[in-house]
């Protein structure tokens, strides 16, 4: 079986290592620790790597289209490698959650979230699973675009590499084993 893993963000150097670029951080971690390289695709509008867990190809994508269009690129993926919502695996940030969080869970509503609110509409379901990652909630006199798109601090990625490392695991761990919702808090 395949199974496609996005990670939602934003293309370009000025927003590594942003909040909204989380999923990011976790797919290049996941792409690393299966030894697959990211190639441009045009067709997905992305960065794809191949890699395999256990007897399941996965596909990983960065998609290039922003944040907000993200469906276009999980769309065509999921198109073209003729596979169900269910095995398309979205990791995303989520200002819901403390930072040092991570919450796993399929389906649900977009929750504000832009990125996730493309995918549902692209899929005509929400019937995905997903992992979430804590970036914190905005601080009150901060707009929620500018704090999305504002960089992780020195500490804050410290904090944050331990939660990577176990959204890593948890998609192994969903394409080996499937989805189990739970919160984990670092």
């Amino acid at each position: 079986m395949t199974f496609i893993i996005v990670g939602l963000g934003n293309p370009g150097d000025e927003f590594e290592r942003t909040r909204h670029n989380a999923g990011f951080l976790v797919i290049e971690a996941l792409a690393k620790k299966l030894d697959a390289s990211f190639k441009d695709m045009d067709a997905f509008q992305a960065e794809v790597a191949e890699g395999r867990i256990g007897e399941h190809k996965v596909i990983i994508a960065k998609p290039w289209t922003f944040m907000n269009a993200s469906g276009r690129s999980a769309s065509a993926l999921a198109h073209f490698y003729k596979v169900k919502p269910e095995q398309v695996i979205l990791v995303s940030d989520d200002v819901a959650l403390p930072l040092g969080t991570l919450r796993v869970r399929t389906g649900g509503s977009a929750g504000g979230h832009n990125g996730l609110k493309s995918v549902i509409e692209q899929f005509k379901t929400d019937a995905f699973p997903r992992v979430k990652i804590g970036v914190d909630p905005q601080p009150a006199n901060v707009p929620l675009d500018a704090w999305v798109l504002s960089k992780f601090s020195k500490d804050e990625m410290k904090l944050l590499a331990p939660v990577i490392s176990l959204a890593v695991d948890e998609l192994i761990d969903a394409v080996e084993a499937g989805i189990s919702p739970r919160t984990s808090k670092l």
